[in-house]
Parts: C-alpha cells; sequence; structure tokens
C-alpha cells in the first residue's frame, strides 16, 4: 500500500514534482494545499483539498508531505514550512526521480526532492528541503546546505559548499571548493570561480 502524501503549492513547482511522485510509484498523492482561492481546483486532477490553517490537522492524521512552492529570490516561505511540519513531527520523506542519479555513498535529507534527470555524485551531501532541479549536477564531495534550490541543469562542481537557503540558477557552475555564503542568489548562466559572500546576488 501506498504512504498518501501532501503537496503543499499547487503552482508550476507543484506540477513538475507531481510527475515525480508519479514516476517513483511509492507515494499516493492524496490532495493539495494551496491559497483559499484556489479550493475549488485540481492540479494535474489531484485536488486543492485545505489552506495552510489545515496543515497541523492533516499532520496529526499521519499524512506525510512535501513542500512544493518553488523558491527563486527567497526560501523563506519554504523554510517557515518546513520549521512548522519538522515541528508538528510530520513525516517529510525524500523523493528521488527514477531518473535520476544518487550515488549509495551521497546523503539527502528529509523534505528534499531529486528531480529527473539529476546527477549527485559520491560523497554528495544536501541537506533538508532542498530542490535539486532536473539536470542539475552535484559533483563528488560537494555540500548543499538546509533549503536551497540548485536549479535546471545547474552544476556545482566537487568540493563546493552551498549556504543555507541560496538559489543557484539554471546552467549556473560554480567551481570545485569554492564557497557560497547563506541565502545567495547566483543567477542563471553565471560562472563562479571565487568564493561568493552571504546574501548577495551575483549574475551573469
Amino acid at each position: 500500500m501506498k504512504t498518501e502524501i501532501i503537496l503543499i503549492g499547487g503552482g508550476g513547482h507543484c506540477r513538475a514534482c507531481i510527475d515525480v511522485i508519479e514516476q517513483q510509484g511509492t507515494f499516493a498523492i492524496a490532495g493539495i494545499i494551496d491559497l483559499a482561492e484556489q479550493q475549488d481546483h485540481k492540479v494535474l486532477g489531484y485536488p486543492v483539498i485545505g489552506t495552510d490553517a489545515d496543515i497541523l490537522k492533516f499532520a496529526s492524521e499521519g499524512y506525510s508531505f512535501l513542500i512544493t512552492i518553488g523558491q527563486i529570490k527567497s526560501a523563506e516561505r519554504r523554510r517557515q514550512l518546513f520549521n512548522k511540519l519538522a515541528a508538528a513531527g510530520a513525516m517529510l520523506p525524500t523523493i528521488i526521480s527514477p531518473r535520476a542519479y544518487v550515488s549509495p555513498h551521497a546523503h539527502i535529507g528529509p523534505g528534499t526532492i531529486i528531480m529527473h534527470g539529476a546527477l549527485v555524485n559520491t560523497g554528495a551531501t544536501i541537506g533538508n528541503n532542498c530542490i535539486i532541479n532536473s539536470l542539475a549536477l552535484i559533483e563528488h564531495d560537494a555540500r548543499i546546505d538546509d533549503h536551497c534550490h540548485i536549479s535546471t541543469g545547474a552544476m556545482v562542481n566537487g568540493n563546493a559548499q552551498i549556504g543555507n537557503g541560496s538559489f543557484v540558477g539554471s546552467q549556473a557552475m560554480v567551481r570545485e571548493g569554492v564557497e557560497i555564503g547563506e541565502q545567495a542568489i547566483i543567477g542563471a548562466g553565471t560562472t563562479i570561480l571565487a568564493n561568493i559572500t552571504a546574501h548577495s546576488t551575483i549574475k551573469a
């Protein structure tokens, strides 16, 4: 019997996550938490079953959860939801696409999703509540801290470190051994060859 999971956030990232969850085959999507004005809607056939006000009720009923709100400028909303769910003792599984490769010698934290075509190599560590998006590369011994989004086709090379709550845009490249501080934003297509301080915004 599949474990029932509730998705929080019904936008574009949610639809992409649904595709991963359906192909993985471990979870049955019970419904979606979204804004009040979306309560009569469905997302790819799955009903919107409540708002943020219902999260603790569903957590007490034993559902698993995945936060499916996207992240570009700030991780704060995803962070708040994760902390709320964790404090309630909710189950926050790791979701890995069957079309991704994750080394058995890598570590992936709870609430993180590894999407189609992503590659996570040996010794890599990915924290809690992260998005490793389609075709992203996390090389050997890289460290991705909690609440990060590594976007489509981005490359984080060996021994690089991405700080808590940071965003690495599509097809950006982080050189081996480079450290990016927390809550940084690395724009799409950017090449990062030296350390980046916390809260920086870097554009190509």
